[in-house]
């Protein structure tokens, strides 16, 4: 068994993931540059994030028809492309509408690479090593969102418009992932469905596990060919046969994203403003997100392929539910006070001067607050203060929203982070494959846009309390959802797991 070329192929073709994970979190610092550039409302803002998911649909519901037919390894060059095209456009844009356009070409990208980089690996990788190499892309992913986070610390500095900054340094990585794919083979599974070339999948294989290997493998998946009257379509795939898979499938993509881990990764470093934090402390507790989020990750990397794929599901999501929690309370013990420091923050003179009638007074919610502020502002003035100056008043344990928040990434670090996109690179049959995970995937994309368009309005009119408690309950679900529905398919082959699941 040839590991060192296998690990080398599967983290070539994962360095996608690193693309998409730096795309998704490097927003998060230009947050602030690009709403005051665009002069952006909550709702625009939320978009302007979101809008990448609306290009990660598009390539969720065409990369893997497209994967099927062209190859894994010519959609994984064409991602690379948009990747570069979008960094280089966003970060030049002058106008929202062109910024708009910039960021769902990058989304389109990240839907095609979220979706054929572990379908790739899985094609490639032997069954005892599959879960820990297609773990390789969501490692990946969350590299990224580490190496985002320290690019957004050290650029916010720079005179001028520091976020076309933080957003074009990512076409330098995106161009050298466009060089690196062309050193992959093409699939060998791949190979064999669709074009019938055994013999260079052959060389492929012995490549990667010596001739014993390559001719057990292909004897596999020309059973699987045989088995194969047509190609997979979507009334196959919604089929009562598939109803188990499908019932995984749409569970696994729907509970990742809506216990809001988009929320967290895109907009940070306001979270941890909405604690009380400074811009400098803030973007330094991002970091440490992002650490935590690639140690976590390794951790489930090892244990993925040891422990299985449902026993860390379990033990993330009842960790995540925990986390939650503590989020919630910390937020809801939170009291603020209006007194000379805290009113003198606040940069709108009208309404630092309509404070003062409540100097020294303090209040034990956000409702409280807003609820005393509405005599005395009108309704723009309530708005703005909402959105911008409620952090400065803010007493919480913010000790406690850092360990929360830490806990939660690192509990989906080990468990929905990685383990779902292994699920789905196991569990559909090869001739629907392509086709089912571009519908799950479009799926997932639409509830993480659904969590990050929303994320700032409710963080402005429900406050931290409710949206962390909303997370929490979609976290308890998840974890009942697992414990009922998921199967393990830890050490067994595509076949067996397809075998396992279909109803007969």
């Amino acid at each position: 068994m040839n590991k060192t070329y296998t690990i080398f192929i599967s983290f070539i073709v994962a360095l996608g993931g690193f693309l998409l994970g730096f795309d998704s979190a490097v927003i998060s610092g230009a947050v602030g540059g690009i709403t005051v550039y665009f002069d952006m409302s909550d709702w625009e803002l939320g978009f302007s994030v979101g809008c990448v998911v609306f290009g990660a649909m598009a390539g969720n519901i065409t990369a893997g028809p497209l994967s099927d037919k062209f190859g894994r390894k010519k959609i994984l060059i064409l991602t690379a492309i948009l990747f570069t095209v979008s960094a280089t456009w966003s970060a030049l844009a002058t106008g929202y509408t062109e910024f708009i356009i910039a960021r769902i070409i990058g989304g389109i990208g990240i839907g095609g690479a979220i979706l054929i980089a572990p379908i790739y690996i899985a094609e490639v990788a032997p069954p005892k090593l599959r879960g820990s190499l297609v773990s390789l892309n969501q490692l990946n992913i969350v590299l990224g969102i580490s190496v985002a986070y320290f690019s957004n610390y050290f650029l916010k500095d720079l005179e001028g418009e520091s976020w076309r900054w933080m957003l074009g340094v990512e076409a330098i990585p995106a161009f050298l992932y466009f060089l690196a794919l062309f050193t992959v083979p093409r699939s060998p599974r791949w190979l064999i469905q669709k074009l019938n070339l055994v013999e260079i999948a052959e060389k492929i294989l012995i490549k990667i596990g010596g001739k014993d290997y390559a001719l057990s493998t292909i004897e596999e998946i020309q059973r699987g060919v045989a088995k194969k009257e047509k190609r997979g379509t979507i009334s196959e795939l919604f089929s009562s046969r598939m109803r188990t898979i499908i019932i995984i499938a749409f569970g696994m993509a729907f509970f990742q994203q809506i216990t809001g881990i988009n929320a967290i990764f895109y907009y940070a470093p306001t979270i941890f403003e909405q604690a009380g934090g400074s811009t400098d402390s803030s973007f330094l507790q991002a970091i440490v997100v992002g650490l935590t989020n690639l140690v976590f990750t390794l951790v489930a990397i090892r244990l993925i392929d040891r422990l299985g794929r449902k026993p860390l599901l379990i033990i993330g999501t009842a960790t995540m539910a925990v986390a939650l929690s503590m989020a919630t309370l910390a937020f809801n013990n939170a009291t603020y006070d209006l007194n000379d420091v805290s009113i003198d923050k606040v940069g709108n003179t009208k309404i630092k001067t309509a404070m003062t009638a409540l100097k020294g007074m303090s209040f034990k919610s956000q409702d409280e607050l807003f609820a005393n502020l509405e005599p005395i502002l009108n309704e723009n003035q309530l708005y703005e203060f909402k959105r911008n100056e409620v952090k400065n008043f803010i007493s919480i344990n913010a000790n406690l929203v850092l360990i929360a928040i830490l806990l939660y990434v690192a509990a989906f670090a080990i468990s929905l982070g990685p383990v779902m996109w292994t699920l789905l690179s196991e569990i559909f049959p090869g001739n629907i494959k392509g086709i089912a995970i571009s519908v799950v995937g479009f799926f997932n994309s639409l509830v993480s846009y659904t969590v990050t368009q929303f994320f700032p309005w409710e963080l402005t009119n429900l406050g931290p309390t409710i949206t962390f408690a909303i997370y929490a309950g979609m976290a308890i679900l998840s974890l009942l959802f697992v414990m009922k529905f998921v199967i393990e398919t830890k050490g067994k082959s595509l076949e067996e797991v397809e075998e396992l699941l279909i109803r007969k």
